[in-house]
């Protein structure tokens, strides 16, 4: 059901008012700066194989397409990127997501909202499902999670 959203949401139209990316490497780098502009982590960012990414300025609204269906796990979570994932982004913020899921512990649960909060430890980001449950973790997490992944490319 939620591939299928995903889909509908993306329309010729759309995608004609578009900055539209093709290639894995064009679309992380221009997806990755998108996230930073938006005070966003890098690490959120933890696929490849991206085929195209689109980009809709003036409504803040984004896809990615990728290849086939990915998994990435952080620390005990398990996130589940569907084909086609698409979202509006705002400062600190990214709504009305699609084509995500994240299993923790047995229940997979299909995000809905992203965003950092400030608190005096210092940001943290909340990842909100479409039920209303929702989990938080540093920002400096996913800083590391992006981190970790470019060290392991480069030992190969």
């Amino acid at each position: 059901m939620q591939k299928a959203a995903a889909k509908s949401l993306l329309t010729e139209e759309l995608k004609s008012k578009a900055e539209v990316y093709h290639g894995d490497k064009a679309c992380r780098e221009k997806f990755s700066l998108l996230l930073a502009e938006k005070g966003l982590p890098e690490g959120l960012l933890s696929i490849e194989d991206i085929e195209e990414c689109g980009y809709v300025k003036e409504i803040g609204f984004v896809w990615l397409k990728l290849e086939k269906k990915k998994e990435h796990r952080f620390d005990n979570i398990l996130v589940c990127y569907d084909s086609v994932v698409t979202a509006y982004v705002e400062p600190n913020k990214i709504k009305n997501l699609t084509g995500v899921k994240a299993k923790d512990f047995l229940v997979w649960f299909s995000l809905s909202e992203i965003y950092v909060r400030s608190r005096p430890e210092g940001p943290v980001i909340t990842f909100k499902s479409l039920v209303g449950l929702s989990m938080s973790f540093p920002f400096s997490f996913f800083k590391a999670a992006k981190y970790v992944r470019d060290e392991a490319k480069i030992k190969l």
